[in-house]
């Protein structure tokens, strides 16, 4: 069975006036219902196998780079933009490699993860040895939790 792609997507409102009924019915975009304050994004595709594992003090993520590494002829590094106040998110790319883009520029085939509140961004480390990419983002531990919560 088909069924027609607009009359799945939740994404539009359609607006009929009783009003006047020879105006045709509008569409409005809904805005999203949720924005995530903090996301991971690697240099790979989005269809790219990397292993995460959370522990209690940190995220890990591992994955095989496949020779993002060797192109660059630098070191992995992860920079922290702060997209808009409260939202941030985490960029690993090569040094040597520039790509052409900015920072804060919306790449679309990238790797990405949502992460939780409790992580800390300033305090990633990123380690690229024989091919295989190791991010850890660390964790605030239960007192600091406390401390920051009240």
């Amino acid at each position: 069975m088909r069924v027609h792609p607009i009359l799945n997507n939740n994404n539009t409102l359609i607006h009929h006036h009783h009003r006047n009924p020879t105006r045709e019915p509008g569409k409005n975009l809904r805005r999203l219902p949720h924005i995530f304050n903090r996301v991971l994004e690697l240099p790979l595709r989005s269809e790219a196998d990397v292993s995460v594992e959370e522990k209690p003090d940190c995220f890990r993520f591992v994955a095989e780079t496949d020779g993002v590494r060797d192109g660059g002829g630098g070191e992995m590094t992860a920079y922290t933009v702060e997209i808009h106040p409260g939202i941030t998110k985490i960029v690993v790319r090569t040094n040597g490699l520039s790509l052409g883009l900015s920072l804060d520029e919306l790449e679309l085939d990238v790797w990405r993860f949502r992460l939780p509140e409790t992580t800390r961004p300033e305090l990633v480390t990123v380690d690229c040895v024989d091919g295989t990419l190791v991010v850890t983002v660390p964790k605030m531990v239960l007192d600091m939790v406390w401390e920051v919560g009240g």
